[in-house]
């Protein structure tokens, strides 16, 4: 078995890290030069313009509502989503579809969740407007107006933001300090998640994770004690951040480093570059990976901490795959190489009574849609070691250099073998990460409750109602994890364990 230097295991304690998580939710927009949007209806061959004019085209030619099967049915945003992905998957018939009954729908399985159609547009629609218009009229071409009308509004609106852009990035690209930066700044445009990467440009979030000492310390191990890796080589930084990781790699003998970030503190990279003396050995980008112009046709080399809570959290893997796929030489590797999630079980009485009993009794009073409320949403948090009741499971390991997105929705079966007698309150989720790939000493870290914190901290999946356990009992389950249609940087997973099932956001 392979030795690592391990930055993650339960060595010197950190400073405590800030709970304060400044997340910013995912916008998507539509760019006014995007070609036509084509739909495929759910019944036939033909493309239509729209999700709208796909919905009238199969009342009217196909004499089914959509809208009226999610009244029937009562779906919610999941249910419409596996409702979809089911009549393109088996095809299933107009007579068929209207037929189904009973309390189990055939598309009740978690196998549903996943798309049929890459980017299916009948997968971004908000259910419960479409539910709502349902109720207020059973006018369909009401309800297509109303469309068709917002659709001219954004239109509208996304024009005059692209033109105060344009003006202000006039202003900015043609300033002496721009004209001072080291390497290039690729041009803005609108992008669909702003947000998300303006939030990078906060300095706390730096900060905390520049002194999350297992996270940096082993990203500079594992460059400084490998120089052979990386002496004379070329060298992608995806989200470089303050440039930490391209200057570890400039300082052990890379060739040419080039560092790209989208959000502002790609200003900062620049000023620290040039006060350290390495512009000569670093360009820095800023942009997205997928639409910067890089100033070489090919990388030995792709490092980047594109890590989020339960590991794929942000998605930023995605831009990571993107970089790999088009600029990686076929002798190259991304670093990390591999990563592994993995689950256990937990028992904290304490806890479960302070987030989820709670509200059976506050102060007197029942809240039970507050518990309905909280139950959903994934607690990201530091637990203690004690609370940890049986041996953890790995549910998926991807490995950098060959994971595709599809494989970062998936859904796995698992056993928790049980180490004590008690009751289980909830699962923990967390991650361990490897720089293994003709490495000469390899280093890894781990998020485990039972191993030094990070500001990752550990994923918690609390259980409406604990389930008792003994010691030597294992307890099946089944895990499925995929991105939110909402806000895709977002996850939704759904836990069977012990014939109870529960969805969760982690957001």
């Amino acid at each position: 078995m392979a030795e690592y230097t391990d930055r993650g295991g339960p060595a010197d304690e950190v400073p405590e890290l800030s709970d304060s998580e400044d997340e910013a939710q995912w916008i998507e927009e539509e760019d006014e030069h995007e070609t036509e949007e084509r739909v495929l209806c759910l019944f036939c061959d033909r493309f239509l313009h729209s999700v709208s004019e796909t919905f009238h085209h199969c009342q009217a030619d196909h004499h089914i509502s959509i809208a009226e099967l999610v009244k029937k049915y009562g779906l919610d945003d999941y249910g419409y989503i596996k409702m979809i992905n089911y009549i393109r998957t088996t095809k299933c018939s107009v007579e068929n579809l209207a037929s189904c009954s009973g309390s189990v729908l055939p598309w009740s399985g978690d196998e549903y969740m996943k798309p049929t159609l890459p980017d299916d547009a009948l997968l971004q629609i908000d259910v419960e407007e479409l539910g709502g218009d349902v109720a207020a009229s059973d006018d369909i071409s009401m309800w297509v107006q109303r469309a068709q009308q917002a659709e001219e509004n954004l239109s509208r609106a996304m024009d005059d933001l692209h033109k105060l852009k344009t003006f202000a990035q006039g202003l900015v690209l043609n300033s002496d300090v721009m004209q001072k930066c080291v390497g290039s700044v690729a041009e803005l445009r609108e992008d669909e998640d702003q947000a998300y990467f303006s939030s990078y440009g906060h300095y706390g979030i730096h900060e905390e994770m520049l002194k999350d000492k297992v996270r940096t310390e082993s990203y500079r191990d594992f460059i400084n004690l490998n120089p052979d890796v990386f002496k004379d080589k070329v060298v992608l930084d995806v989200g470089c951040g303050t440039g930490i990781l391209s200057m570890f790699a400039a300082r052990s003998g890379a060739k040419k480093v080039i560092a790209v970030d989208q959000s502002d503190i790609l200003y900062n990279a620049i000023d620290i570059v040039r006060a350290n003396h390495l512009e000569d050995t670093i360009t820095l980008i800023k942009g997205r990976i997928e639409e910067v112009e890089l100033p070489v046709e090919k990388v030995d080399i792709i490092i980047s901490e594109w890590m989020g809570y339960f590991l794929l959290f942000e998605s930023m893997l995605d831009s990571v795959i993107f970089a790999r796929d088009r600029y990686l030489t076929e002798r190259g590797s991304v670093y990390p190489d591999l990563c592994t999630i993995s689950l256990a079980a937990v028992s904290d009485a304490d806890k479960h009574h302070d987030h989820i009993a709670f509200w059976d009794d506050v102060y007197g009073f029942k809240m039970p849609c507050m518990k309905k409320a909280v139950i959903p949403e994934a607690v990201v948090e530091v637990l203690k070691p004690e609370t940890v009741i049986s041996e953890s499971t790995v549910i998926q390991t991807l490995d950098c250099n060959a994971v595709t997105l599809s494989d970062l929705e998936f859904t796995a079966d698992f056993t928790l073998k049980i180490t004590a007698n008690t009751n289980c309150t909830a699962v923990v989720g967390y991650f361990d990460i490897f720089f293994d790939r003709d490495c000469t000493n390899k280093v890894m870290f781990s998020t485990s409750p039972n191993c030094t914190k990070t500001h990752w901290k550990q994923t918690v999946f609390f259980l409406e109602n604990p389930i008792p356990v003994q010691s030597g009992d294992e307890l099946p389950g089944r895990i499925t994890v995929c991105k939110n249609r909402k806000d895709p940087r977002a996850l939704i997973v759904t836990l069977n364990i012990a014939d109870l099932k529960q969805t969760y956001c982690v957001q």
